[in-house]
């Protein structure tokens, strides 16, 4: 034997080239090292561990590709189908196509693209809407007054029986619905383009879209947009996750002015992207890019998106603004990173501030307004609740702590209040707080990071897994009245509810139930 082949034998028997087998292709390793007579027993259990570990991030890794682009092709695919179908059944006219009514594309990129579709292709024959509701009751994100209450209609509590009116696929995202007048509104992820969608309530039937091209992804938050829309007198209001903001004609679904918040305020986008929904105050929107110099909040003209005021220069978080009266004044109220704060909403001018941080900056839950001068307020990341109080008058104001705890942690989602206690999700663990004191009444339910609507005295809990659950909302126990399985998958969506119709979707899926009386 010569030497070089001797050596070529020592090579391919050597512990380098069996960790080079063991990397690339980890069947192979573990059975060459299982092979070796020089190896002890104890060692090849504690290789063949590492080679098995190599071979499971393998595995995941495949699962990941193969997931988010066969997996995520095949389930747009059903979708576009299933839209198809419903076009066929309600006609199936040519599509008409919609233009930015500048002239120009309102995002950066010189691609963008508007889609307006109706099943008929002109004003769908059913724009009369198929329910005899005639208010504008769920118009804004969780609700009339953005506090998760729903008081419209009593609903019924025996759940045995209790079906959907109808469910259907939908694209992508964390958003919530609004509701006026028989139609819903959303917005969703659809292949490489974010959509604004109008449906009939009754149905489920697709009225319009209207599409751009944008696509947010992030692994540990999920992908596509996250910020409700808001209806405000025919108009729907839609901010995407890359900062595309667009009012469009409810009716019609044609853009009427749209732009891109983060490139006009010189922000940059958040790590799990644009989430608050839009505000409508008087004859301003408001919104939040998080810019610097006096560009953190911006109000447009709701009719034209004219510029109106800017305030703050404080980094955005993921909370809605609200529009509010504390100690007497008319205000707008928010959390940034860093704040709860307290605007003037016709310019803007900051009248108080209340300093609400944790370790990663990271503000999501609604605020609640408890009196005419209290507000409460919860973060998870380790951080709890308060109760602070506002007080002053004309520009001057000043917020103090009454108490604060960490009884409740509101991560993903929202508290709500009801008779003089707070009810939400702790961690993922339902929790009643007395609102006053900050003690905690009870704690039970491990519903994960769903999300909750107070009515009629109960709780509608939507669990992180999809269940529908009803709770009573008293502080003396955790009663739990009803659960039924609703949707499938991870569901982060908040509930939305007009006229005795239950609205839920998650990132897959959309469900209507009638808990109606």
């Amino acid at each position: 034997m010569s030497e070089e082949q001797s050596s070529s034998q020592s090579f391919f028997s050597s512990l380098p080239f069996l960790v080079i087998v063991s990397v690339l292709l980890p069947p192979i390793g573990l059975f060459l090292l299982w092979m070796r007579q020089d190896t002890n027993t104890n060692l090849k259990l504690l290789c063949s561990a590492l080679i098995l570990s190599v071979g499971a991030g393998y595995f995941v890794l495949a699962y990941f590709i193969y997931t988010r682009n066969f997996g995520e092709d095949a389930r747009y695919t059903a979708l576009e189908q299933h839209r198809e179908q419903q076009r066929q059944q309600y006609g199936n006219q040519p599509v008409s196509q919609d233009t930015n009514q500048t002239g120009q594309p309102s995002l950066p990129d010189a691609n963008t693209q508007v889609q307006t579709t109706q099943p008929n292709g002109q004003t769908p024959p059913n724009s009369t809407p198929s329910t005899n509701n005639t208010r504008n009751y769920w118009t804004d994100f969780r609700g009339a007054n953005r506090d998760g209450s729903y008081q419209e209609t009593a609903i019924k509590t025996d759940w045995a029986n209790l079906q959907p009116a109808w469910k259907q696929p939908l694209g992508g995202g964390w958003a919530s619905f609004v509701i006026e007048n028989g139609r819903a509104y959303t917005i969703e992820q659809r292949r490489a383009q974010e959509t604004v969608t109008a449906y009939d309530v009754q149905t489920g039937r697709e009225i319009w879209t209207n599409s751009w091209n944008a696509e947010f992804r992030e692994s540990m938050g999920g992908d596509g947009p996250r910020a409700t829309p808001t209806y405000h007198e025919g108009k729907v209001y839609a901010l995407g996750a890359t900062g595309e903001f667009r009012a469009i004609d409810a009716k019609t679904g044609k853009t009427l002015w749209g732009k891109n918040i983060l490139s006009e305020a010189g922000a940059s986008n958040l790590q799990w992207a644009m989430s608050a929904a839009p505000l409508v105050v008087d004859d301003k929107v408001i919104v939040q890019p998080g810019g610097k110099n006096n560009s953190s909040v911006v109000a447009y003209n709701k009719n034209t998106g004219a510029t109106v005021w800017k305030s703050l220069s404080d980094e955005a978080s993921y909370t809605s603004p609200m529009l509010v009266n504390l100690a007497g004044r008319k205000q707008i109220m928010t959390v940034t990173k860093d704040r709860a704060v307290g605007l003037a909403p016709e310019n803007g001018t900051l009248l108080w501030d209340y300093s609400w941080t944790n370790s990663y900056g990271i503000n999501i839950s609604q605020p609640i307004v408890v009196s005419a001068n209290r507000v409460f307020i919860s973060a998870g990341y380790g951080k709890g609740a308060a109760l602070f109080e506002v007080s002053g008058s004309g520009n001057s104001f000043s917020a103090k702590t009454i108490w604060e705890n960490n009884n409740m942690k509101n991560k993903f989602q929202s508290s709500v209040l009801y008779n003089g206690y707070v009810y939400g999700l702790d961690e993922g663990i339902l929790t009643c707080l007395d609102v006053n004191t900050g003690e905690r009444k009870w704690k039970g339910g491990r519903y994960g990071y769903g999300q909750l609507i107070l009515a009629s005295g109960h709780l509608i809990v939507i669990t992180e897994e999809g269940n529908l659950v009803l709770v009573k909302a008293a502080p003396d126990k955790h009663t739990e009245v009803a659960q039924i399985p609703a949707l499938q998958g991870r569901s982060w969506n908040v509930p939305a509810m007009a006229n005795g119709k239950l609205l839920i979707r998650n990132g897959t899926e959309m469900a209507c139930y009638n808990i109606g009386l």
